[in-house]
């Protein structure tokens, strides 16, 4: 099958249920023996996506506009799933406590309205450890997700142009910082949790004069500030913003541009949330979770094939000026009418 990716992106867009190889043979007339091994036996990791992303990312990259590269990670909740290294238990701080799923961390490109996933590395608890306070058996991952941002981002820096790198206060940690600003001579604009501490001059951090950014009232302004280990300073900004219950909420940001202002920072920054846009559209659009899967393999091959199946509708969104959302109400509503006209037909007496 050398059109399978096509074939089983198409059927996950084209979906509204579950996505199964016995599904996709009764629509394409297939069998299904045929998708099964197809799906198990390819490799469709991050390297695969960005062979596919790669000729919309380098049409994007093209564009005078800024270049957006946002990184950020997502838990799919696989309650009903066998436990394996891939689908275990992840702290979720959406909830505020561990869930079932798969936890997965993409790099997303984003210029103009066009956000493209250029990779995506899936968080393994490969390794087995003793949880020292309670003595029980704990699964572990080789890898960290911050090792995995570092790993993710030089491997963007060498194939894409990009202007600034955006993510959340997971990975403001002072490594990613030095990969991204010294190592990598990238820009990044990235959260921060608020009891993080800061000198407010060389002197200050020479004389190890830190104090906590909570106690700093910058207003709709930038200010200069100097990092513990990092040897460059950072411009920092606080946002205060009310939610949707009325709380009121506060946003840090450490900019490694000093050239900015603090509305061209938080601007910027907005763009991330368009990686909350693309976990919402895999997760409902393209089937992600969709799939009765169990081999770890065949589970990721799903997976990155329909993060595939994302691209195509992001390239269709820009051909067609419809949303993602909007395009698969379209489809539904096909289907449904055909159904209906099948059911008319089938329920209309034949002539003699």
């Amino acid at each position: 099958m050398d059109n399978f990716v096509d074939l089983y992106t198409d059927y996950l867009i084209s979906s509204s249920s579950y996505t199964t190889a016995t599904g996709m043979a009764s629509l394409l007339s297939i069998k299904h023996d045929k998708i099964t091994r197809a799906l198990g036996r390819g490799v469709y990791y991050s390297k695969f996506l960005w062979k596919k992303a790669k000729p919309y990312v380098e049409e994007l990259t093209q564009s005078k506009e800024t270049i957006i590269l946002s990184f950020d990670d997502s838990i799919q909740e696989k309650q009903y799933t066998d436990e394996s290294e891939l689908n275990t238990w992840h702290f979720d701080h959406v909830f505020g406590r561990s869930v079932k799923g798969i936890n997965f961390l993409t790099a997303l490109v984003e210029v103009g309205e066009m956000r493209i996933p250029c990779g995506v590395e899936f968080i393994k608890k490969d390794l087995w450890v003793t949880d020292k306070k309670t003595g029980n058996k704990k699964r572990k991952s080789s890898k960290t997700k911050n090792e995995l941002f570092r790993e993710m981002l030089e491997e963007c820096s060498s194939k894409i142009h990009f202007d600034y790198v955006l993510a959340d206060s997971w990975f403001s940690s002072v490594e990613n910082m030095i990969c991204c600003k010294k190592t990598l001579k990238n820009d990044f604009i990235i959260a921060l949790k608020s009891n993080r501490k800061v000198a407010l001059s060389l002197e200050d951090k020479q004389n190890e004069t830190y104090v906590n950014i909570k106690t700093l009232q910058p207003g709709q302004q930038t200010v200069e500030v100097w990092f513990e280990k990092l040897d460059f300073p950072l411009l920092l900004t606080k946002q205060v913003f009310k939610n949707e219950n009325d709380t009121v909420g506060e946003l840090y940001l450490a900019c490694s541009d000093l050239s900015l202002s603090y509305e061209q920072i938080t601007t910027i920054y907005k763009k991330r949330w368009a990686v909350e846009e693309y976990h919402k559209s895999i997760k409902s659009n393209t089937g992600f979770a969709k799939s009765p899967t169990k081999k770890t393999a065949t589970q990721t091959n799903h997976f990155v094939l329909s993060i595939i199946a994302y691209i195509k509708l992001e390239w269709l969104k820009q051909r067609t000026g419809k949303n993602h959302f909007a395009m698969k109400t379209q489809i539904y509503l096909a289907a449904q009418q055909a159904a209906y006209n099948e059911l008319k037909n089938l329920s209309t007496p034949k002539a003699a």
